[in-house]
């Protein structure tokens, strides 16, 4: 299994909104523009996060395209996570991990990359069409070839990752989003599984984004893609967000800081997703809070009505 790299260890740029929103065939096109995508990883890369993690199907192709330009363009090398599951295209049908797919896949993600391999490579999603010993299987193959470091599992739950034993598991996790701790995030940590969760601040939920009363931010997760956090729009989620807002201006800092330190308290790190290369401030803030036991149990606790 390749290690988690220093200096930023478990911090992870999520790559998801370059030239789209996530794997959504309406959004191909829309998300982060390219001139912005480079000053991202530009200031990624200077603070030192090391660690991309992209999907094949994120913006139909051009997140992994420009990652791929970027490195060719900055001469270096980050580590990289790429996923498989969605089109590229919107064709469908052409979703899954069957191995004959994954196989076509890898290759063309690596092309796109402009890379011989990649450090991890996760299944996106669970395929009920495929067992999943099958996908398995390939990716040993990948990792015999040299194709892939190690390889990983998200959105998947804990039967899958107690079956498939991978290097890696990556679900959504946050102050907002705790499922995992009930089971997933327990078993990972006893049996030596890196648990590196994306959307540790819920599509900006957590980041002071969105106030009771107001209408939602034009170009903001709930103005694009609101799906998955539609549930937040509750009288009861605003009493715990104003009250970690108040937490965090009597420790002095950001509330997206403080939400995000909580997360990097919990797991092994968190992949964060940045719309500007400023938004990468709250991320090196939250590595300098320093919170107890007794900390994390009380901020948790402001979630939990």
């Amino acid at each position: 299994m390749p290690a988690l790299p220093a200096p930023r260890a478990g911090i992870a740029l999520g790559c998801g909104n370059f030239g789209g929103v996530g794997s959504a065939p309406e959004l191909f096109g829309q998300g982060i523009p390219h001139d912005e995508a480079f000053a991202i990883m530009d200031r990624a890369w200077e603070v030192g996060i090391a660690w991309f993690d992209t999907g094949d199907a994120y913006g139909g192709g051009a997140s992994e395209r420009w990652i791929g330009e970027w490195c060719a363009a900055r001469g270096v090398h980050p580590r990289l996570t790429t996923k498989v599951f969605h089109s590229t295209t919107g064709t469908p049908g052409d979703v899954g991990l069957a191995p004959e797919r994954v196989r076509r896949q890898i290759r063309a993600s690596l092309e796109r990359l402009g890379a011989e391999r990649v450090d991890f490579y996760l299944a996106h999603e669970p395929d009920p069409d495929v067992p999943l010993e099958e996908t398995v299987a390939c990716f040993e193959g990948l990792r015999s070839e040299g194709l892939i470091g190690a390889w990983g599992l998200s959105n998947f739950g804990l039967d899958a990752i107690r079956a498939a034993a991978p290097a890696l598991v990556q679900n959504s996790f946050s102050l907002l989003d705790r499922a995992d701790e009930r089971d997933v995030l327990p078993y990972c940590r006893a049996n030596g599984i890196p648990y590196v969760p994306f959307g540790p601040l819920a599509g900006g939920w957590l980041a002071g984004k969105y106030r009771r009363g107001e209408p939602f931010p034009a170009g903001s997760r709930m103005t694009q893609r609101p799906g998955p956090y539609e549930r937040y729009a509750d009288d009861r989620v605003f009493d715990a967000l104003e009250a970690l807002a108040a937490e965090a201006a009597a420790r002095g800092v950001s509330t997206a800081a403080l939400a995000f330190a909580w997360v990097l308290h919990r797991c092994d790190g968190a992949v964060c997703g940045p719309s500007r290369a400023e938004h990468l401030d709250p991320v090196l803030e939250a590595l300098e809070i320093e919170l107890t036991p007794e900390d994390v149990d009380r901020i948790g606790g402001l979630f939990d009505g």
